[in-house]
């Protein structure tokens, strides 16, 4: 049958030749697409792996999100143009087409943007773990964004009024915020956490007692990698109203520690020992000698107190040079002829006058009543 005796014959309205292409359309791009992509995919793949931009990366991602059965939907848009359809049908055709083509935008758009943002997260996570905590939330804010667009892009062409729908969501927004204010809550501390960086992945923080290494950084909840190895969940709220100890950027450790010594020690000994203890600690490697003093007398010690500075935050190392001092100490008071006191007490007896004791007689009148003599 020719195209001419197609055209010749009606079927709703429409010559069966319209009906025809109208068909084409969507199996041409359909077919056409789903034979094409796979080939076009891996070449452009081999292509994008030699370069050293990021860019091509991303394209050959969102290209292979392309779903071809979304396109051949979108084909009905000019599919229908040489149809005669009544305008209600017409419109609910071209909105689905519409629909499919936004779908399918939001796939290309949303997976480019993903494989950017995992591409940065990843080489942030090599050199700049604070980095990759922001880029983490800007994923999720990017998508969201991009989605919220589409829709209101396509109700605007569907001829809906987003001006109206847009204060109906500001009202209803009010009252879903109210419900979930709690969620939305640790939402905002997260995204608080991002921005203001009081501490990112791989910090090592106190929080009321616990203390861990951050493992992730989330919406909700942030996790803590415990010392002792178990994972520690807390909200974001908790975080941002929590005061928190970060030491990932210290520098310095400020050392402080008291010992006593015994009450017997004569004062030129005690005159000798800050200056001693100066001397062991500027003997140590990594530590700056800040001040040693007798404190002041104790039950049962005289007090010293010594306050010393690490040149380094690494905890292993402040603790091996505090061995260090101890034992150069225990030395040193050894060749002093003294020792560390521990608590006693000393009680003294005193012998004082024995007490006058008397005897006194009873006289008549303090007998009882009724007894002869």
């Amino acid at each position: 049958m020719t195209m001419t005796q197609l055209s010749h014959i009606i079927v709703y309205s429409n010559s069966l030749e319209a009906w025809v292409i109208a068909l084409a359309w969507l199996v041409l791009v359909g077919g056409l697409t789903a034979a094409v992509k796979p080939w076009l995919v891996h070449r452009l793949g081999e292509v994008a792996r030699h370069t050293p931009t990021r860019l091509d990366d991303a394209f050959v991602e969102a290209l292979a999100g392309t779903r071809p059965w979304l396109l051949a939907l979108g084909a009905m848009l000019p599919a229908v143009h040489g149809l005669v359809l009544p305008s209600v049908q017409r419109r609910w055709i071209e909105g689905f087409a519409s629909l499919a083509l936004a779908v399918q935008l939001g796939l290309w758009a949303g997976r480019f943007i993903d494989q950017l943002i995992t591409q940065s997260r990843e080489s942030a996570m090599r050199t700049d773990p604070e980095t990759a905590t922001g880029l983490a939330a800007m994923s999720f804010l990017a998508r969201l964004l991009l989605w919220s667009l589409l829709l209101l892009l396509l109700l605007d062409n569907l001829g809906f009024n987003v001006s109206t729908l847009l204060a109906g969501l500001g009202v209803g927004g009010i009252a879903v915020g109210l419900a979930l204010q709690n969620i939305l809550g640790d939402l905002f501390s997260s995204l608080s956490i991002v921005l203001d960086k009081p501490f990112q992945i791989g910090h090592f923080i106190v929080i009321d007692g616990f203390s861990g290494t951050v493992e992730n950084i989330g919406l909700k909840t942030t996790r803590i990698r415990s010392i002792s190895g178990e994972q520690l969940v807390f909200s974001n709220t908790d975080l941002t109203k929590a005061r928190l100890r970060n030491y990932r950027h210290m520098q310095e450790r400020r050392i402080v520690f008291a010992f006593g010594i015994e009450y017997s020690t004569p004062p030129e000994v005690v005159a000798r020992v800050p200056e001693r203890v100066r001397e062991i600690i500027q003997a140590q490697a990594q530590a700056r000698f800040d001040r040693a003093h007798f404190k002041d007398f104790g039950e049962s010690a005289l007090n010293f107190e010594v306050v010393y500075w690490m040149t380094t935050a690494d905890y292993t190392a402040y603790m091996d040079t505090q061995q260090a001092i101890n034992l150069e100490l225990m030395r040193a008071l050894q060749e002093f002829g003294t020792g560390f006191a521990f608590p006693t007490r000393t009680v003294l007896l005193g012998a004082g006058e024995p007490l006058a004791l008397q005897r006194a007689a009873r006289t008549a009148q303090q007998q009882p009543a009724g007894r002869a003599n």
